[in-house]
């Protein structure tokens, strides 16, 4: 399990005990330097591996607005996100272990090239050994898979389309808050290797980490759920 955390939702404490990997945003589209090292020390304390959650520079909007950028300009913004927590983790004693794109900037690499090469060059600037987070029929998940490793991710309290993109935030029914129905959308995948669409499709899915929004006002008690009926299942979710 994997959440997106440092976005000042208020819930990271209670969220890091049930999961294996975070998301820190990067201060731009959510958080700041302080609230940056404050959710690197919560993930040391719960053993939680650390990962850069870089966006496009869009605090308005929280990063869920596509923005347009020359490819120099875009590389450049996620290679300084993604040292600035690298370097407060380093400095904290740990090590960065993953990327994963935030919002918009997510959404856009799994189709737009432009988007996932700035992505990938950004990595590349850092450290090639990064893992990066991507949905399994993307653009970084076909082209670049021989020069990193890149592990294949699903949300467990989103609704996907027939064609595997998520419904746009946008769409009543988009996020899933309740958490019964949030873990009978994971049971299915993990069980079935199936996700159930908004259309009432039922598609094949792959995938190595799943993840909860930690700004879902509903994340703690989804979490808490999902890590109850997964243990009684003896899966071994940390």
């Amino acid at each position: 399990m994997n959440a997106d955390v440092g976005e000042g939702a208020g819930y990271d404490d209670q969220i890091m005990p049930f999961i294996s990997w975070c998301n820190v945003a990067c201060g731009v589209h959510a958080g700041d330097d302080e609230e940056i090292k404050k959710t690197i020390n919560l993930a040391m304390q719960n053993d939680v591996k650390i990962g850069a959650h870089p966006s496009y520079p869009d605090r308005e909007n929280f990063g869920r607005v596509s923005m347009e950028f020359s490819h120099n300009d875009l590389v450049k913004t996620l290679t300084d996100q993604i040292l600035k927590v690298k370097k407060f983790t380093e400095e904290a004693g740990a090590k960065l272990h993953h990327v994963k794109p935030h919002g918009a900037l997510y959404n856009d690499a799994v189709k737009n090239k432009g988007v996932a090469r700035a992505i990938v060059d950004s990595i590349k600037n850092i450290d090639k050994s990064l893992l990066i987070i991507s949905p399994k029929d993307s653009v970084i998940s076909y082209f670049y898979k021989d020069d990193f490793e890149i592990k294949h991710e699903v949300f467990a309290d989103r609704n996907y389309n027939d064609d595997l993109t998520l419904v746009s935030r946008s769409e009543v029914g988009s996020v899933i808050e309740n958490p019964e129905k949030v873990f009978n959308h994971v049971w299915k995948m993990i069980s079935e290797e199936k996700v159930k669409t908004i259309g009432g499709e039922e598609v094949d899915v792959f995938f190595d980490t799943i993840c909860v929004h930690g700004d879902n006002p509903k994340s703690v008690e989804i979490l808490k759920y999902i890590y109850k009926e997964l243990t009684a299942e003896n899966y071994v979710l940390k």
